[in-house]
């Protein structure tokens, strides 16, 4: 995880640093510092063993004696599920067959919302509008923050002439602080929920606008607002006009989507604009050059910087500017003079002439194409993956020479999608690499890798249940539980090895490993299950992907203890029974008889068959 690029291998980096650096450290304490503790701290107890238990008072008693009691039916189921081989195999096959169902049922997204106590409100007007009435509608932004949504917003800071889709007199933007998630709980008053309600509001309310409540994506670097990003491109040079109405055609069939909602084109739209033609002949003729045209047109019309000057030990910036009377109309052009080459004044009308056109106050290119930027949000229930789908239709439908790209959130989410399958099938490998080396054998570690989809089945399940999205932190969650997976299948599989070793047959080494290692791989289980509780019912900031991860391994952790207790001895059973155990004493392969039963008052075949005790000791 740690090696992957981008947006998507900066989070895993997070995830796998973490991990990587606790279990170092925890290796390094089970090596130097636990073996002393256990010296000092623990003594020899008899109490533990089976024909003592009855001695043991309190709770402790009780619970040894319980213990023990569903330890040894345990073992006695274990023994008998041996008959069970095509039922569990079955069984195996069901369970792969609902894990991959669930997991294709989930819809694909790539960070989970957050509600980071902020939002956003967009507000863009008609072409033309001037600066007071954009400051109108700002004004009835903020007081329908105030007053309908007064107990969830703590301020509310509006500027007009500019936005995050461009600058000019038809655009603003507002930022909206919200109270504190103490003082806001429920789902319904999220930052989203309020926005969604704001939605409503501003689209049958604020006809004379176009307003727009988003709320900013989890990694504010990917974008101003959350959902999807798309940008439409002019591949088959059909110019400006062309691309402008297939992005009307596609705004059209996204308004009568019902997967999708927000959409809105990402910038400026086309604005009357006053052209100035210059007649270059008559302009040699009064010995003026284009640079001295230009220089008076966007000093007039504009301004120019002209140097510094020192106010009270301040240094301050000097600009030129015509007179707002000289520079209102149209006509006012032509009170404006260039110097010739002689000196002499030459007017703007003795050489030019204007006219009125539309055009675009921004143009935009993506991968060196003429493009425009569409931005909206999946619609309530949906997921962002289920959304971008619906627009991937949509896109079909324009004519021939627009294409389409996704960018920033939306392109991340489509990497980390393609990634996800390279990275599961590295760390099963990676995974396989270490069991092979352990176990020196490239069989056993197939017995551990088989346990994976019982603890992938809960982690989906569980996602699934809570309407989660299959997101990166499901994949974050997903590679941890393959880990939890094949630690209690480890704790099973390495004692019957041993046990094998030492001369017990395959069915008992099998069964004495499944009851001896019962209480650590629940210990464990519990351990790690309870210690994610947290995540798995978070709220407040950053609870989104808290929730999403904690979902994910605390599932897993279900699945793969209750499943995997029963079918981690089945795994061993197939793998021996395919690749049978030669013991290097020369005794011949293991022959177990399904339907023989380990007798513990007569160990044979294997004389170091141990009758099963309640301690966790081995021989």
């Amino acid at each position: 995880m740690a090696f992957f690029g981008g947006s998507t291998g900066v989070i895993y980096r997070q995830f796998s640093i973490t991990l990587i650096t606790s279990m170092v450290l925890s290796a390094l304490v089970a090596l130097i510092f636990t073996p002393a503790l256990c010296v000092t701290l623990l003594k020899r107890s008899k109490s533990h063993d089976k024909g003592n238990t009855e001695e043991q008072k309190g709770f402790f008693g009780w619970f040894n004696r319980s213990f023990y009691k569903v330890s040894r039916s345990y073992e006695n189921l274990v023994g008998k599920s041996f008959r069970l081989k095509w039922l569990y195999l079955i069984l195996y096959a069901a369970i792969i067959g609902i894990m991959a169902v669930v997991f294709l049922r989930i819809p694909g997204s790539f960070l989970p919302e957050e509600d980071q106590g902020i939002m956003f409100t967009l507000v863009q007007l008609p072409a033309g509008a001037t600066l007071d009435e954009t400051q109108e509608v700002l004004d009835k932004v903020s007081d329908y923050y105030s007053t309908q949504e007064g107990d969830n917003i703590a301020s509310v800071f509006t500027i007009a002439g500019f936005s995050f889709a461009g600058q000019g007199q038809n655009m603003g933007l507002a930022f909206v602080r919200l109270s504190d998630w103490a003082d806001r709980p429920g789902e319904e008053n999220t930052a989203q929920a309020v926005a969604d309600r704001a939605m409503g509001y501003f689209f049958t309310q604020l006809n004379e606008a176009q307003v727009f409540a988003i709320v900013p994506p989890a990694i504010t670097e990917l974008g101003n607002a959350s959902g999807f990003d798309l940008m439409i491109q002019d591949t088959g040079n059909l110019g400006h006009e062309g691309l402008l109405e297939a992005r009307n055609m596609l705004l059209g069939m996204a308004a009568q989507n019902d997967k999708v909602a927000g959409v809105r084109p990402n910038g400026q739209e086309d604005a009357p604009q006053l052209k100035v033609n210059i007649n270059q002949e008559q302009a040699a003729a009064y010995g003026l050059s284009l640079a001295s045209i230009n220089s008076v047109i966007s000093t007039a019309w504009g301004s120019s910087y002209i140097n510094d000057f020192v106010d009270r030990g301040r240094i301050k910036r000097v600009f030129v500017q015509g007179e707002p009377s000289s520079r209102t109309n149209p006509e006012d052009i032509a009170k404006w003079y260039v110097r010739n080459d002689v000196g002499e004044m030459i007017s703007f009308d003795a050489f030019s002439s204007s006219e009125w056109q539309s055009g675009s106050p921004r143009l935009t290119r993506y991968n060196s194409l003429p493009s425009m930027n569409i931005q909206g949000s999946a619609a309530p229930g949906l997921s962002t993956g289920e959304a971008m789908s619906s627009m991937e239709a949509m896109m079909e439908n324009l004519p021939e020479g627009v294409g389409y790209e996704w960018t920033g959130m939306s392109l991340e989410e489509q990497k980390s999608g393609a990634q996800a399958p390279m990275l599961y099938a590295l760390s099963i490998l990676v995974v396989f690499l270490c069991l092979a080396a352990l176990y020196e054998s490239w069989s056993i570690p197939f017995s551990v890798l088989l346990v994976i989809p019982l603890g992938v089945l809960g982690a989906v399940i569980f996602t699934w249940l809570r309407g989660f999205n299959n997101d990166i932190y499901l994949q974050v969650g997903l590679l941890t539980v393959v880990g939890l997976s094949a630690k209690n299948a480890i704790l099973i599989i390495e004692f019957a090895k041993e046990h094998q070793e030492e001369g017990y047959s395959l069915r008992e080494a099998v069964m004495t490993a499944a009851r001896q290692r019962l209480r650590p791989i629940i210990m464990t289980s519990l351990a790690f299950g309870l210690g994610v509780v947290p995540l798995f019912i978070a709220t407040g900031p950053g609870s989104g992907s808290q929730n999403a991860i904690g979902t994910s391994v605390l599932g897993g952790v279900v699945t793969a203890t209750l499943l995997g207790i029963f079918f981690i001895p089945m795994f061993y059973i197939w793998v021996r029974s395919m690749f049978p155990y030669k013991y290097e004493n020369n005794k011949p392969n293991d022959k177990d008889d399904d339907n023989s039963t380990p007798d513990p008052q007569n160990p044979t075949p294997s004389e170091n068959y141990q009758p099963a005790s309640f301690g966790d000791n081995t021989q």
